[in-house]
């Protein structure tokens, strides 16, 4: 997530500058034959506004959609963080000596609470690995010089900010080593993990460590993590329609092509000088429609380890530092610092 306030003029040409120069040289080389009188064709601004105005449309919906999965991705991990702060609460208040025939120990108390509270932070973690494995539509997967700028992007404002070994390291220190072996293997281990903290639920019931009431609300909040976890793979796993992700670009590169030759012969009209001078109006132009479509490309994929992600690396690691205080920890891990303006 960019928490920046603005874009730098730096940034902005870093991020764009390849865009506008090749809408520059574009548009200089139909200036070019226009100037050396090899092509006198003029298309009526009329006819060419009206195919900007509808692919400015067109591109908005897409637009909207882009921002309507990202948001509704927010809104899932925000509700992650508030029922993995009602689970520690639940598994702090409610796993006790009050309904057992035989008071267990404190320390074994700690340790219960400690395995459902750790677990718990092992799916956390997992789940936000599932997330990040790549799809097919997305832009690290689509080969060649796509793959290889994405890859840049990830290692320099992305993913790569962080240590994204979670899974195979750190999911170690959360579970224990019998548990991690079995569920690391799972092809969903996230959900396993959930389903493992049912199992104990149930056992600690049958101990009499949890009575009904309490068995249920805590099974209740269970299936909550199931819930939010099932619409974060719906986003991950259902693309935009590629019908509305791929047709935009065709529209928006029709717009360009056919730009130059409604908007140069019109400036050539006001002098000698016109034709140059609608080389970078037209170039500009054309690049609005080019970053809108780019805004929405790169918006559409919540979960892909850009700068434009959701922070799950900077939430897992909030929640975490919660629950682990409600153990009584004070040897926490520090909270995920943003870098380069960039929060994962």
């Amino acid at each position: 997530m960019v928490i920046l306030r603005g874009i730098s003029l730096f940034n902005m040409v870093k991020w764009t500058g390849l865009h506008f120069a090749g809408l520059l040289a574009f548009t200089g080389a139909i200036a070019a034959l226009y100037h050396f009188d090899l092509i006198s064709i003029g298309i009526p601004w009329l006819s060419v506004s009206i195919i900007g105005t509808a692919v400015a449309f067109y591109v908005g919906f897409k637009n909207n959609q882009a921002y309507d999965r990202m948001w509704e991705a927010r809104k899932i991990w925000g509700g992650i963080v508030n029922d993995s702060r009602a689970w520690g609460m639940m598994v702090d208040g409610y796993v006790t000596n009050q309904f057992t025939e035989t008071s267990e120990s404190e320390s074994k108390i700690h340790k219960i609470k400690q395995k459902l509270i750790y677990r718990h932070i092992g799916w956390l973690y997992a789940h936000r690995s599932q997330l990040l494995v790549p799809t097919p539509w997305e832009h690290i997967s689509q080969g060649g010089h796509t793959t290889k700028l994405i890859q840049r992007y990830q290692k320099e404002l992305g993913v790569g900010l962080v240590d994204d070994e979670i899974t195979r390291t750190e999911l170690k220190l959360f579970l224990p080593p019998d548990e991690h072996d079995r569920l690391i293997n799972h092809v969903n281990t996230a959900t396993q993990i959930i389903n493992q903290q049912s199992r104990d639920l149930t056992k600690l019931r049958a101990q009499n460590l949890i009575d009904d009431f309490r068995h249920t609300q805590m099974e209740d909040v269970l299936r909550s993590f199931y819930t939010l976890q099932g619409k974060n793979e719906r986003i991950k796993k259902f693309p935009l329609p590629r019908q509305y992700a791929n047709m935009s670009r065709y529209f928006v590169a029709i717009f360009i092509i056919l730009l130059p030759f409604s908007m140069i012969p019109e400036l050539m009209k006001i002098g000698d000088w016109g034709i140059w001078l609608s080389i970078p109006i037209t170039a500009l132009i054309g690049w609005v429609y080019v970053m809108m479509e780019v805004v929405g490309d790169y918006s559409e994929n919540p979960f892909q380890g850009m700068p434009n992600d959701i922070p799950m690396m900077a939430l897992c690691r909030v929640i975490e530092i919660d629950l682990r205080e409600m153990l009584g920890e004070t040897d926490l891990p520090p909270k995920v610092e943003a870098k380069n303006g960039v929060l994962m």
